[in-house]
């Protein structure tokens, strides 16, 4: 059932039409999702350990009218980070659930992931086509279907989860104030204001980003988000307000880990 568009500027042959609609499950789809729900949550009811329940909503994005009773998950294929920033105030899980349809090339998905996560997302569940038969250890990169997967990916992906774990993820939220300006690139920001900063900047450098920060000492690093090295670091004393950084020479992204206390 169609429940918007992705680009609406698009001319009206192509604007409801795969990939720019937009289509949520119908209300027949939506009883069976709700039944099958109730099945798990009762079956499970009696354990000490529950599984969380998922709920398909979309493709793209979508601002949800309303969830299955008992959805801790709400998962959008092929996503964009609106989808979190859209959905974040549900209290659930937002999980990016399925990649593809762009082509083999690691950096599509790579940035996918960063912008994805780095908006407060929960879930990158990327389709890896380097598994195959006779390739079952991932190694098959020849063109075979309609998205990626690579061993080099899964190590860049690797990059991005060990860089989440070196925060404390709990207490950090999106952050759309933080970073006041970004020449030429996109930041997506988590933070726990006054203590810790996850930024990535989606584009190209080196470039200056102004941040508003409060007043304290600062550890900072840049991550390279290929492979993890540490670009450039640094520590400084800041009296709070306004703060310009200028960023290492990086292309199709990199990552800022912004800590008080050094």
């Amino acid at each position: 059932m169609l429940a918007g568009v992705v680009n609406p500027y698009l001319r009206p042959q192509v604007r409801e039409k795969y990939p720019n609609s937009v289509e949520v499950a119908d209300q027949l789809s939506t009883d069976w999702q709700t039944r099958v729900a109730h099945w798990i949550a009762s079956e499970e009811a009696s354990l000490p350990n529950r599984h969380l329940i998922a709920q398909n909503y979309c493709n793209f994005l979508a601002p949800v009218r309303s969830l299955v009773p008992g959805v801790s998950i709400v998962n959008f294929h092929y996503a964009y980070p609106d989808a979190v920033l859209l959905n974040y105030g549900l209290g659930k899980a937002i999980a990016y659930d399925e990649t593809g349809f762009l082509g083999r090339d690691d950096e599509v998905y790579r940035r996918q992931a960063w912008n994805f996560m780095l908006s407060g997302g929960s879930t990158f569940d990327n389709l890896d086509y380097s598994f195959t038969v006779g390739h079952e250890d991932g190694t098959d990169t020849t063109p075979n279907g309609p998205g990626g997967g690579s061993p080099a990916l899964r190590q860049q992906l690797r990059v991005l989860s060990r860089f989440l774990q070196s925060f404390s993820l709990i207490d950090m939220k999106p952050d759309m104030r933080t970073v006041t300006h970004a020449g030429g690139a996109y930041a997506r920001v988590l933070s726990n204001p006054g203590r810790e900063y996850a930024l990535y900047l989606d584009g190209d450098g080196p470039i200056d980003i102004t941040l508003d920060l409060p007043a304290g000492r600062y550890s900072s690093a840049w991550i390279n988000t290929r492979n993890g090295n540490v670009e450039k670091s640094d520590n400084f004393q800041h009296h709070g307000g306004e703060k310009v950084l200028r960023t290492p020479d990086f292309r199709n992204g990199i990552a800022l880990r912004l800590k008080i206390g050094y």
